[in-house]
């Protein structure tokens, strides 16, 4: 069975939870933000300084698959740019309202692929307010850590982090000893849940979906082989830490979660055989099959089994017999720059 480790001690508190009665840096409340715009997903938090860390005021998650028909196109459409707009109206109202005193928006994959990306980044400025920057992968990557690195197993060999996005997969390897991780190796594999989904997905029947599957393994497996390369040999112990909507999801199926509780999936620590396990039997369900299931539904029935078929992939170049989940990543990263000047 799976078991949530015990957190040691550090330097901030868990995002979204009051942990301590630490005075505030600032003797006035201040309020500061972070919006991470995916291919697939945005979203905001925002947050006030406390102790040397910090605690979540409010947040907001929405998917906006901004990112939908960019591999065959090259551009944002114009539908998944007004689902985005509309969201981003949303995070600019909850801005205003909790008087944000300081906060940076990033976009990632999809508005460094898109060919209209900069003209999409100067409009949504101009009807919400939000100026975004477009950042690189080695950032993206950079930041996730920063975010989740708190729930990285102890040890004194290197660590694997990977975050499973939309249209771009990022691994890090660090070196956790220092009280920040020093990166050693990265890589951004321009895979992700929607990208790989549009260009691989699919498949009816057994046949047609075993067929799919090994097709999507076997890109990724592609995309990673030079990164593979260059990992490390013979640890007594790989850990391994992910942050993303596909191992939130599955740890979720794990559980047997009806729906979705962050309280008992961030921080979790799950046997991989099981994360095997679950990503196999996915992958030979039908699209209504999948959507029936509870924490996957709609929303994520037809995009699960890239993240599965991602994350199998991983297993497979870096074999951790445990997989550590984290639900927070790039906008805790940027909370941690913003409020402590901390750099990674």
């Amino acid at each position: 069975m799976p078991y949530r480790q015990e957190r040691p001690a550090r330097s901030a508190p868990i995002p979204g939870k009051v942990t301590g009665a630490g005075r505030a840096r600032w003797p006035e409340a201040r309020h500061f933000a972070a919006l991470d715009l995916g291919t697939n997903n945005c979203r905001l938090l925002i947050a006030r300084p406390q102790g040397n860390g910090f605690a979540v005021v409010d947040a907001f998650s929405r998917i906006v698959r901004l990112g939908e028909g960019l591999a065959a196109t090259g551009r944002l459409s114009d539908a998944a740019i007004d689902r985005t707009l509309a969201a981003l109206k949303v995070c600019a109202d909850k801005l205003k309202r909790r008087n944000v005193a300081l906060s940076r928006s990033v976009a990632t994959e999809a508005c460094r692929r898109a060919s209209n990306g900069p003209e999409f980044i100067a409009r949504a400025y101009e009807e919400t307010g939000i100026h975004l920057d477009i950042i690189s992968a080695e950032e993206e990557a950079r930041l996730a850590v920063l975010g989740c690195h708190a729930l990285i197993e102890p040890g004194e060999d290197p660590a694997l982090v990977f975050d499973i996005g939309g249209g771009s997969t990022e691994l890090v390897l660090v070196d956790t000893r220092p009280k920040v991780p020093v990166v050693l190796d990265w890589h951004s594999a321009p895979w992700g849940v929607v990208s790989l989904t549009e260009f691989a997905g699919g498949g009816t029947g057994p046949d047609g979906l075993a067929a799919a599957y090994a097709a999507m393994r076997s890109l990724v497996a592609d995309s990673f082989a030079g990164f593979a390369g260059r990992l490390p040999r013979g640890m007594e112990r790989p850990r391994l830490l992910g942050t993303s909507g596909t191992v939130t999801t599955l740890a979720s199926v794990h559980l047997g979660l009806s729906h979705y509780d962050r309280s008992a999936v961030d921080g979790l620590i799950v046997p991989a055989a099981s994360m095997r396990r679950i990503s196999a039997d996915l992958s030979r369900m039908s699209l209504a099959e999948r959507a029936t299931l509870p924490c996957i539904g709609n929303e994520r029935a037809d995009l699960v089994v890239a993240g599965c078929a991602i994350l199998e992939t991983i297993l497979d170049l870096w074999p951790a017999e445990r997989l550590g989940v984290a639900d927070r990543g790039i906008r805790e990263g940027i909370l941690r720059r913003l409020i402590g000047g901390k750099a990674l």
